[in-house]
């Protein structure tokens, strides 16, 4: 309860302050509308008595300040009327100093030296030099701070100023500099003492009292900054070492850093370029405390803002040597604070990197070293998530700047900073260089790239020590390999020595990944791989005589070692289906041999791994696939695998898939626009077996069920009997296709027969087919005509 006391006695006495200030500012106002001279100062000096109190806060006592301020305004008013009814301001300059107090007496000074530098019967300097004198007179820091603020606020706009109407003889605008910065000092001095007023328990209220004053002192700095007078030189030798002073001397963490900040805030960006080396060699000397992290990126956020303005100002960069003098100035800094957290050094660079990014992009030099944090070194992996994040920030700039990852591959530090990230981070960050390298769509084109990009991604290619597998999030974790392999895509030379070099390394790096990234990392390579075999099948000509190291019969070699490779994780179907891709190449370069090997190896894995009946059934039907687009073999080799493929097909778990399969395979008898392989025999040989599968299928599905099963195989092998007798294979006659579309009738016919719509739909739309052919006439309808619909 005691603070609600403390703020509910303090409202009392705000009440009671304000209530005999108007009581007293109504006895003054009556003696204005009087003109009576004396009374008007009387009740004025008891009016402003009230601003004598210690027991309000800052925050109350800027309330009864304001409302005597207000009522001073109408008294400088009725002094000026006294004057132009002949009244002497010297005079009354002299009258209103035998009020009692000081305090009241100091506020009708101001007020009369304000009416008295208007009438210009005495030379402003003066009057200013007597008042900022007379002030010390008042110590207590919040008494004190709210006078000197009047005298600041009463002035402003009567200084002895260039341009001025109040300018005097030779320099005067000297003299007004001059009393700023001494009102300045002796504020600030005000300000840093209030720190000492009561006890240490009560220090973060009294900081928080303080902060809130701070513009009272800031304020100094604004009018100095608007005074014509103050150009670079007097800023450079007078105005600045001045302030600095004040701001080093007074060892307080609290107006440092605020006054800092003004600095930096009031004064021309052409100044603090001109006078950087005066302004950062006061860093150091700022209290161990002091957040210098946010004054040096204001700062340097200022400077690089003033670069990007005009292309004439650039030069003075190079000129000043600014960035040389900011690198050094961090360096000091982080050097006189050793207890500096990690996150505040980073914060510095990461300020220093974006200066230089937008001031200097193309001196990579000075990115590089803008990149080099000195407190990192020697320092274990960063587990301070702020500093963490800093990081991710400094290492994304020039990614970001440059939409090149090229450049951000020539800085050598980068490398380095990515070293103490957590793994986590890591990843995140080599996402990030992902994302740009696709965004951009740059591509990598020497090996000693991709070694350079893919040392900076590693957190995504390889397993990390502490992490493992079981901890990572799946969906997370296929996002982030799939980024890795549309990367792969990505890294790309016209040249395919070059090229070769570059699917090597990515090997290399890819094959290091752990089982789990294989099935993702393997795929993309074995195809870029492949796209470069294609190349140089397009260019073989040109490559006769030439001692060429990438040919195709050494990519399908690395080839073979990257798939046997995927033989570690239990991917037997994506290694079947690449081993039937690199067979296809090696068809489209005419190398038998190697495509043979390509599908022994699929055979070999058909048999040894391939166990799922679903999974055979696809896995035959791309060997058949395959196959049957193969124009490289001779007749030999093509009958074994041929033979291979239709045993395998007749060996299927299931009666629909031996079905299905087996009338695939005919079409390895009869291949269009290739001579020689056109077998009539072995086709018509193939789906009569089919059909037989199928009566079988039907006999099954009868024993087990009841009933027989749909006739939906028989109209399948019916529309392969039709696309052979149209290809023109003498074995396949009418008479058979007749024989085939009655069997079907009877089957749909039969009490045995569920009814299945799709099959029905099937067959119908079949023979509408054939009465189509029959009708559309010349040679194709007379083949149709002796078949019976």
């Amino acid at each position: 309860m005691l603070p609600d006391a403390g703020s509910e006695d303090e409202e009392k006495w705000l009440a009671e302050g304000i209530a005999s200030l108007q009581h007293n500012a109504f006895y003054m106002h009556r003696a204005l509308d009087s003109n009576n001279l004396r009374d008007a100062l009387k009740y004025s000096a008891q009016m402003l008595s009230e601003l004598r109190t210690s027991r309000l806060s800052p925050h109350k006592y800027y309330e009864l300040y304001m409302r005597a301020f207000d009522e001073l305004r109408k008294l400088e008013m009725f002094f000026k009327e006294e004057t132009k009814r002949g009244c002497s301001v010297i005079d009354l300059y002299e009258l209103v100093q035998h009020a009692g107090n000081i305090l009241p007496r100091l506020y009708l000074l101001c007020t009369v030296g304000s009416v008295c530098i208007q009438s210009k019967e005495t030379p402003a300097k003066e009057i200013l030099k007597d008042l900022v004198e007379m002030c010390r007179g008042v110590q207590h820091p919040v008494r004190g701070l709210f006078l000197r603020s009047y005298l600041s606020q009463i002035s402003r706009d009567k200084l002895p100023d260039i341009g001025s109407e109040y300018e005097g003889d030779g320099d005067s605008f000297i003299d007004a500099v001059e009393f700023v910065l001494q009102n300045f000092t002796e504020m600030n001095k005000l300000w840093v003492r209030m720190q000492h007023q009561g006890p240490v328990r009560e220090k973060e209220k009294r900081d928080k009292e303080r902060s809130e004053l701070r513009d009272l002192v800031g304020k100094n700095l604004h009018v100095l900054s608007q005074i014509d007078g103050v150009d670079l030189d007097i800023y450079k030798d007078t105005v600045l070492p001045r302030v600095l002073e004040q701001v080093v001397n007074c060892k307080d963490e609290l107006a440092q850093h605020y006054l800092m900040d003004c600095i930096i805030q009031v004064f021309p960006d052409e100044y603090h370029l001109q006078t950087l080396e005066t302004l950062l060699g006061a860093c150091p000397q700022l209290q161990p405390t002091v957040d210098i992290m946010t004054v040096l990126s204001q700062l340097m956020d200022r400077l690089s803002n003033y670069a990007t303005s005009s292309t004439e100002i650039l030069p003075e960069f190079l000129q000043v040597e600014a960035f040389a003098k900011l690198s050094n100035a961090i360096g000091k800094v982080i050097d006189s604070q050793p207890e500096m957290p990690i996150v505040g050094a980073i914060t510095l660079y990461v300020s220093l990197l974006k200066f230089t990014l937008r001031v200097h992009p193309d001196r990579l030099d000075y990115v590089d070293q803008g990149a080099c944090v000195k407190k990192l070194s020697g320092k274990p992996k960063i587990e301070d998530n702020k500093a963490t994040k800093q990081i991710v920030a400094l290492l994304s700039a020039p990614v970001e700047k440059y939409n090149d990852i090229d450049t951000a591959l020539k800085l050598s530090n980068y490398p380095r900073i990515m070293d103490h990230l957590d793994n986590a981070t890591k990843k995140i960050m080599a996402v990030v260089i992902i994302q740009s390298i696709m965004k951009n769509n740059t591509y990598i084109s020497t090996a000693d790239k991709v070694e350079a990009l893919f040392e900076l991604i590693k957190g995504l290619i390889k397993d990390m020590d502490e992490i493992q597998d079981e901890e990572l999030d799946e969906e997370d974790f296929k996002e982030e390999q799939n980024s890795v392999a549309r990367l792969i895509h990505m890294l790309y030379n016209d040249y395919p020595e070059e090229m070769l070099e570059i699917i090597q390394t990515v090997r290399k790096h890819i094959l290091l990944g752990g089982p789990k990234r294989l099935a993702f990392t393997v795929p993309p390579l074995i195809f870029s791989a492949l796209k470069l075999v294609r190349r140089l099948q397009v260019h073989e000509g040109d490559e006769v005589g030439e001692d060429v190291s990438a040919t195709p019969k050494k990519i399908f070699q690395i080839l073979n070692q990257i798939i046997e490779a995927l033989s570690t994780i239990p991917s037997s179907e994506l290694s079947l289906r690449l081993y039937l891709q690199c067979a296809e190449a090696a068809n489209d370069c005419e190398l038998e041999p190697v495509a043979y090997e390509f599908f022994t190896q699929a055979f070999i894995l058909y048999e040894e791994e391939v166990a799922d009946s679903k999974a055979q059934v696809t896995a035959i039907h791309l060997i058949i696939g395959t196959l049957q687009r193969m124009t490289v073999f001779g007749v030999e080799n093509r009958d074994t695998l041929t033979h291979k493929a239709t045993g395998y097909s007749a060996k299927l778990l299931k009666k629909p898939d031996q079905c299905r399969a087996i009338y695939a395979c005919s079409h390895l008898f009869w291949v269009e626009n290739q001579d020689g392989i056109k077998d009539g025999e072995r086709v018509l040989l193939c789906l009569k077996r089919a059909i037989r599968i199928a009566n079988a299928a039907q006999q099954m599905a009868n024993v087990t069920r009841g009933s027989s099963g749909p006739v939906t195989l028989f109209v399948e092998i019916l529309n392969k009997y039709l696309y052979f007798f149209e290809k023109g294979n003498p074995q396949i006659t009418s008479s058979a296709i007749q024989g085939l579309i009655e069997l079907i009738m009877n089957e749909m016919q039969s009490d045995n027969s569920p009814s299945d719509p799709s099959a029905d739909a099937f067959f119908s739309s079949t023979m509408r087919y054939i009465q189509f052919q029959k009708q559309k006439g010349g040679a194709m309808g007379e083949k149709y005509e002796p078949i019976k619909v």
